[in-house]
């Protein structure tokens, strides 16, 4: 599906825009506190008029079959347009997480890591993290690593998504 840049889309959008639309996909979990396993994930990605982007992405794991057989991560938020190719990513999670992200934006590149991360008291230990968003032949490629549980920071999740809408 060719992607369309929206003409209602604010000026300041336009390093992120490549964003905007509904992605799926899947992608490799794994870290010291779990088994590896393989997750479907569904990104939604759209504005309203205003200077940000609204996030929302759910996952769940997959069985050797590739069906879903429970939800892994959600995950709600907004892209910031900042100052000279940087951007802001805040994101809350239903587990008691709150992140602040920062970073820079390229053509189709962005390059995020933790500038703060709010816990709730009955929230597992974690951190910081970093990201990293590409747009690679007409998709969205990602990376996530962490630091968590006392370990130190390395991989943690990665997918490819294709655009669906």
């Amino acid at each position: 599906m060719p992607f369309e840049l929206d003409p209602n889309l604010p000026p300041e959008l336009a390093p992120l825009a490549w964003l905007v639309g509904t992605w799926e996909g899947a992608g490799v979990v794994g870290y010291p506190t779990m088994e590896s396993a393989n997750f479907g994930q569904e990104v939604e990605c759209w504005h309203d008029g205003r200077p940000y982007l609204n996030w929302q992405s759910r996952t769940w794991v997959l069985n050797d079959d590739g069906e879903k057989t429970e939800p892994l991560a959600t995950e709600s938020g907004f892209w910031r347009p900042a100052a000279e190719n940087t951007v802001e990513l805040l994101l809350a999670h239903p587990t008691g997480l709150l992140e602040m992200y920062v970073g820079s934006t390229e053509p189709a590149k962005i390059e995020l890591h933790t500038d703060a991360v709010v816990r709730s008291p009955d929230a597992s230990d974690y951190s910081a993290a970093q990201r990293m968003y590409g747009l690679v032949g007409g998709n969205l490629m990602w990376v996530l690593d962490m630091a968590a549980e006392g370990h130190e920071m390395q991989s943690h999740m990665s997918a490819e998504l294709k655009r669906t809408g």
